[in-house]
């Protein structure tokens, strides 16, 4: 029954994306098809795809193509030029991607060697005494995660390196962890001062002091703050709902952290070769250790630290990629140079683990590439120029209702491009452009709900860099994890809507955020008592059945 609906899904995803096509090839031509509403449709074939068939690389390069042959007016030539020569290529010759792909791949190899010397088990072991139920594990992933708030690639990829083998020991599934690791990546990024997000908000504000108004826009980030407090809302109440109530149950009752049969990263436990290996706890937390302090040094250096900024200076001027890159690389050296030196592996151990590093991130990599390569897609379409004559076309209209409005915007754009960064450049400029001379208050609540709604769609969206990183750091099936991240954040996304209209007539963010997050509460509450009923009622039947 499962697989009829599952082929009955993908036929009306085909069917839809095939109708689309057929509706553009007889209406468009290549100057129609220009920032126009045809320019968020690759995206949007990527994304209907990928829900509907369950299949990620096909889904994103079929809406690579899409892409060219809108922009080709559909030439056969003339798309798979475009793909290649003004896509795919250009996004794997930029600085700033390739740093993100070698960061991948350090970060690999740096977790194969963790798992080789046996430090991952070892700790996993010394957690059994300090962390004694799923409750607190959860808990323990949910501090960390909120204190690696430097920047959400980081926090993604060392996040489940650290706890993957604490949330495994505890039948914790593999799509609850990623769920953990992207609700602490960029929701907790984009209300941290110190921060790369920080600094890229910043910037988007000219004429205007970007860090004070940053700072004033944190109590205003509703989805933010309501996703952490969702998060701990389904921890503290033990409740789960929509598919993840599946994958969770299967790994509590069955001990099956996956639910799929796909394992795109391995079964996700250490080598096979390697179950007798005797690690200590050091093994673990010693690069990990090194790891996050040489990122810290990496990005402040190249923010211009050791050439005389300050700290808080050379931090919001830092590069991202390449300070993540320069230090994990050294954080990598340092940890060969640790294990040889305590013989806790051999030379040649540890040089096999670096392919196999490398490998394991393969699939990550991938995702990444064609993710990337859409968005290229989406901007030759000009999809930024669109959606800006669109928010400018109407930002007079009801001014109260505005910061719902960006709001929804910035849902749209970011879910459609898989982009939060892209979206900040486009709706943030015009939100101060409209508010800057007339009402201060009124501005910072709508950057503020254009923060939002770029993090909630980037949180939704199956194409989006973090989302796709989380599924790498947590080791688990991508769609898995977007289908089961979807309902949780699809309900904070209404309970922020609410809580912008709120703010937009009230302007009190505490008022606001109160009584969003006693909402938010009361519907998990709600449906902890719908399943306790259903559950019982199962029950019944089960016994009525045994009579």
């Amino acid at each position: 029954m499962k697989e009829e609906r599952k082929k009955i899904i993908s036929l009306i995803s085909v069917g839809a994306v095939l109708l689309f096509l057929v509706v553009a090839y007889f209406t468009t031509t290549e100057d129609t098809v220009q920032e126009s509403f045809w320019s968020l449709l690759p995206p949007l074939i990527a994304i209907v795809l990928a829900l509907g068939t369950k299949e990620v690389y096909s889904s994103l390069f079929i809406g690579i193509l899409s892409g060219g042959l809108l922009f080709s007016g559909f030439s056969f030539e003339g798309s798979i030029r475009h793909i290649f020569m003004d896509s795919i290529i250009p996004v794997l010759s930029t600085s700033a991607n390739v740093g993100i792909i070698c960061f991948l791949v350090i970060l690999g190899m740096m977790v194969q060697l963790i798992n080789k010397t046996g430090g991952s088990r070892a700790f996993g072991e010394w957690t059994k005494g300090v962390i004694e139920t799923r409750s607190g594990a959860m808990l323990a992933t949910v501090a960390l995660g909120c204190l690696i708030f430097i920047d959400d690639y980081f926090n993604c990829l060392t996040l489940g390196s650290v706890m993957r083998p604490v949330t495994d020991k505890h039948r914790i599934s593999r799509a609850k962890l990623a769920y953990i690791i992207d609700t602490t990546a960029a929701p907790i990024c984009i209300i941290a001062p110190i921060s790369s997000w920080a600094a890229a908000v910043s910037g988007f504000v000219e004429g205007e002091d970007g860090m004070k108004i940053f700072l004033e826009t944190i109590p205003y980030n509703f989805y933010a703050l309501l996703s952490i407090c969702m998060m701990l809302f389904l921890i503290i109440l033990k409740v789960d709902f929509a598919s993840m109530w599946v994958h969770e149950r299967n790994a509590e009752e069955k001990g099956d952290l996956f639910t799929t049969a796909e394992r795109p990263y391995g079964e996700g436990e250490e080598d096979k070769g390697n179950k007798g290996k005797t690690g200590s706890i050091p093994d673990m937390l010693v690069p990990i250790f090194l790891l996050i302090l040489s990122c810290i040094i990496g990005l402040i250096y190249s923010g211009g630290f050791f050439a005389g900024a300050d700290f808080i200076t050379a931090f919001s001027h830092s590069d991202a990629p390449t300070g993540l890159v320069l230090g994990s690389f050294m954080a990598l050296v340092i940890s060969l140079i640790y294990y040889l030196s305590k013989k806790a592996i051999s030379f040649q151990e540890a040089m096999n683990c670096l392919p196999e590093g490398f490998r394991q991130m393969v699939p990550a990599i991938l995702i990444l590439t064609f993710a990337w390569s859409l968005k290229a897609m989406t901007d030759s379409l000009g999809a930024k120029e669109f959606v800006s004559e669109l928010v400018e076309g109407r930002a007079d209209t009801m001014l109260s209702f505005l910061p719902s409005f960006v709001f929804l915007i910035a849902v749209g754009l970011s879910f459609a491009t898989g982009t939060s960064w892209g979206t900040f450049g486009i709706l943030i400029p015009i939100v101060v452009g409209v508010f800057d001379k007339s009402d201060y208050n009124m501005m910072i609540i709508s950057i503020a709900s254009c923060m939002a709604g770029a993090v909630c769609g980037d949180h939704c969206s199956p194409i989006s860099d973090t989302t796709i990183m989380s599924s790498a750091g947590a080791q688990c099936v991508h769609l898995n994890h977007v289908s089961t991240q979807l309902p949780y954040a699809i309900l904070v996304a209404l309970v922020s809507f609410f809580a912008y209209i709120m703010a937009g007539f009230i302007k009190n963010p505490w008022v606001s955020f109160s009584a969003a997050a006693i909402l938010l509460f009361f519907i998990l509450l709600q449906i902890k008592h719908i399943q306790i009923a259903r559950e019982e009622e199962r029950q019944r039947k089960k016994r009525r059945v045994l009579r």
